[in-house]
């Protein structure tokens, strides 16, 4: 995600300060009063009268340990931690940095992308960087990161932190931090830790985003009001190894964050005339709180990282796993494909199984071709099945491989190992050392041989398992394994993109291993979380929306349940339906009244599809609340659309939803037909039928009670639960 630079049609003024522009805020650096490099001078809101770098007090530290630097090394700054860590040889660790040149590239006519490239020069002549700052004033994400080149004619020098950007942000002393953490099947819980004085340290090592943190927080004040008090967006894009840290020192009027590649496991080995490119670091200032930071997130997302919001890339998906597992049979998958094109669906994915070998999860992996038992004459006579009706696609795993397999048996040094220690083994399979180039064209020649057959237009691109002992001993950059892997990913999905621009790419990694903008900007869906019980299901996909948009949240229908607590098959759709729909059981043991309510469900969802997958997003309470809910507005306030759940304990309590934003005086329709909206204090029927789209209508209701102007919809209204007891979808389009 490294930004291209616009054409520059005037030059800011050397001297500073440089004001970048966003769509409704402003980044403002300037030099630092030490001459070392670049501060911040104002982010928020534009108009603001600003000068330059402020500077606090000090005693005992240094002045570069105080000045709020964009970005600055061990050896300029002495006592606070820095973005870079470089050992020079013969014992000099650190360098000394300078400001030099700084330009700023504008748009040309109209709003477009600024973009600022300050050269910072270590004083012995061994380093340059450039420090790249970009904004756009279509969106309110500020994107950083960094170019170290080696200019030494002599020298090797090796970075053991070479971090991508900081932000020191107005917010101390102390901060309330928001987080997503979890772990496998439990990903991206909403947590906020209080942080008043310390070091908040965050990251992954095993060569994946991870499932124990996503790469982003937001900062607030300490004690600060979440959806009230101003807030500061941070993220990291990036799909490797990494870290994040939030340093707030005692005193201090600023946090700071920073991050960037895994200084742990990562070493990075400059000869002369080398460089680094350092992957995009990602901020947002909000005045209206953590929500604030989400909706700027996905207007960015949407704008900038998703190839596209529609349909096309966007089908709602059958996937045979929960119906077969490995027991791949032509005829059996057929006969599913036949009742999901019934439903509704759109594309039909065979997942695990249908490969050489594969007939349990001890072999296979990496034999990317069709089991000559289970497909003896090819996928072909299955595509034929499949393909006059729904598109057709397959489950991959293209970075493992299995003990138990050719590829193996033909090519065992070309997994990650440490020497001589013993190989770990993780779900029976090893991973593929993807920074070797011959490793990486053989997983390209794989890719291109499969979409030869230009019928298969999807493909789930599983990872299930952590990089352990990932390095190559013996080899200078082996440190650098991480780097090198990610990279020969972004080189893998960039060719599918270029060359099979048809097919549809879905992320996963045992569930949301790999969740990070980068991934996002080369895949079109990714899978939340294996854990498909609906209620447990709601609280992941709680905390995904609040950093990822619904556009790229693959989300199922299966048949797990949550622990004691049963729902409705409307509940289940209704979950799946605040993502990209997607359908995983056995439909062959649905009864014809099931798959009748089904088959209305998913079309109800490609009603509402738009606007999910465009429109502006917010919660209602939690999904631990008795009543929670999530509102769905599209670009143009044209429509609305509520997605209810509730819990069987929730009796019949009213759930009162608030959509403001709107145009006070605009009308909106419900378009749920024979159903009553509620305003605020009506009195709710004590026992609702079920009515609207599905089952019994309510008795007729004077035409105006289902009409609501844009002061009633912020005031609040009632969901009617018309769809089921626990589940609702309210639309409303405005008239």
């Amino acid at each position: 995600m490294t930004p291209a630079h616009s054409t520059s049609t005037g030059r800011t003024p050397d001297t500073g300060p440089w004001r970048l522009p966003t769509a409704t805020a402003e980044y403002v650096v300037a030099p630092s009063a030490s001459g070392t490099g670049l501060g911040l001078v104002h982010w928020g809101a534009p108009g603001a009268t600003w000068g330059h770098v402020a500077v606090e007090q000090t005693n005992v530290l240094t002045p570069t340990d105080v000045e709020p630097s964009e970005w600055t090394a061990l050896g300029t700054r002495h006592v606070q931690r820095a973005e870079l860590v470089a050992d020079l040889g013969d014992g000099l660790v650190g360098v000394l940095l300078r400001l030099g040149p700084v330009r700023v590239e504008r748009p040309g006519d109209g709003p477009g992308r600024h973009t600022l490239i300050a050269r910072l020069t270590d004083t012995t002549g061994t380093l340059a960087v450039d420090l790249v700052v970009t904004t756009d004033e279509r969106h309110d994400v500020v994107r950083k990161h960094v170019v170290v080149e080696n200019t030494s004619a002599t020298r090797t020098v090796r970075l053991g932190r070479v971090f991508s950007g900081a932000w020191d942000v107005p917010v101390g002393p102390g901060a309330d931090v928001d987080l997503l953490t979890g772990a496998w099947a439990d990903e991206l819980t909403r947590t906020r830790a209080a942080l008043p004085a310390g070091e908040l340290s965050i990251g992954s090592r095993n060569g994946l985003t991870g499932h124990l943190y996503a790469p982003c927080v937001v900062v607030q004040r300490f004690g600060a009001a979440p959806d009230a008090d101003e807030a500061f967006g941070v993220k990291l894009a990036w799909s490797g190894s990494w870290r994040m840290s939030v340093d707030a020192v005692p005193t201090r009027g600023r946090v700071r964050v920073s991050g960037g590649v895994d200084d742990e496991s990562t070493l990075v080995t400059l000869e002369p005339g080398q460089r680094f490119v350092a992957p995009d670091m990602l901020g947002t200032w909000s005045p209206d709180g953590v929500a604030g930071v989400t909706r700027r997130w996905h207007a960015f997302q949407r704008l900038e990282v998703l190839r596209t919001t529609g349909p096309e890339h966007r089908p709602v998906v059958y996937n045979s796993w929960y119906a077969t597992a490995w027991d791949v049979r032509v005829e059996h998958q057929a006969r599913l494909a036949a009742v999901a094109a019934d439903l509704g669906a759109e594309c039909f994915v065979v997942d695990d199984g249908w490969f050489a070998g594969r007939t349990n999860d001890h072999a296979g992996i990496g034999d990317w071709r069709p089991d000559p038992v289970k497909f003896p004459a090819g996928l072909g006579p299955l595509i034929d099945a499949v393909h006059p009706r729904m598109r057709f696609g397959l489950w991959v795993e293209p970075e493992c491989v299995s003990p138990d397999s050719d590829l193996y048996r033909a090519h065992p040094d070309w997994v990650y190992r440490a020497g001589d220690r013993p190989l770990v083994s993780v779900r029976h399979q090893y991973v593929l050392d993807l920074g070797r180039p011959e490793v990486a064209a053989h997983v390209a020649g794989v890719l291109r041989d499969l979409l030869q057959e230009k019928r298969i237009t999807f493909l789930k691109w599983d990872m299930n398992r952590p990089v352990t002992d990932g390095g190559r001993p013996g080899d200078p950059h082996g440190r650098e394994w991480s780097v090198q892997h990610t990279r020969a990913y972004y080189g893998l999905l960039g060719m599918v993109r270029a060359e099979f621009p048809h097919v549809t790419v879905e992320s996963c990694a045992s569930g949301a291993g790999r969740l990070d903008d980068a991934t996002l900007a080369l895949t079109d869906v990714t899978w939340a979380s294996d854990h498909t019980a609906p209620r447990a299901r709601l609280a992941v996909q709680h905390g995904f929306l609040t950093a990822y948009p619904a556009a790229a949240m693959s989300s199922w229908v299966t048949s797990w349940d949550d622990h004691g607590e049963g729902c409705s098959l409307d509940f289940r759709f209704v979950v799946a339906m605040a993502g990209a729909l997607g359908i995983g059981v056995d439909l062959l043991a649905w009864d014809g009244a099931t798959r009748s309510r089904a088959t209305a469900l998913v079309a109800l969802y490609k009603e509402i599809r738009a606007c999910v997958h465009e429109g502006a997003v917010t919660a209602h309470g939690h999904p631990d609340d008795a009543r929670y809910a999530l509102t769905f507005v599209a670009p143009d306030a044209a429509r609305v659309v509520v997605l209810a759940y509730a819990r069987p304990s929730a009796g019949r309590a009213d759930l009162v939803v608030r959509v403001p934003g709107l145009d006070p005086a605009a009308r909106y329709r419900l378009a749920n037909r024979g159903t009553t909206l509620l305003p605020t204090g009506a009195a709710a029927d004590p026992a609702p039928p079920r009515g609207g789209l599905f089952g019994r209508r309510r008795d007729p209701a004077p035409t105006d009670a289902a009409v609501l102007s844009g002061r009633d919809l912020a005031a609040g209204f009632v969901v009617p639960w018309a769809l089921a007891r626990d589940a609702d979808v309210v639309v409303l389009d405005r008239c």
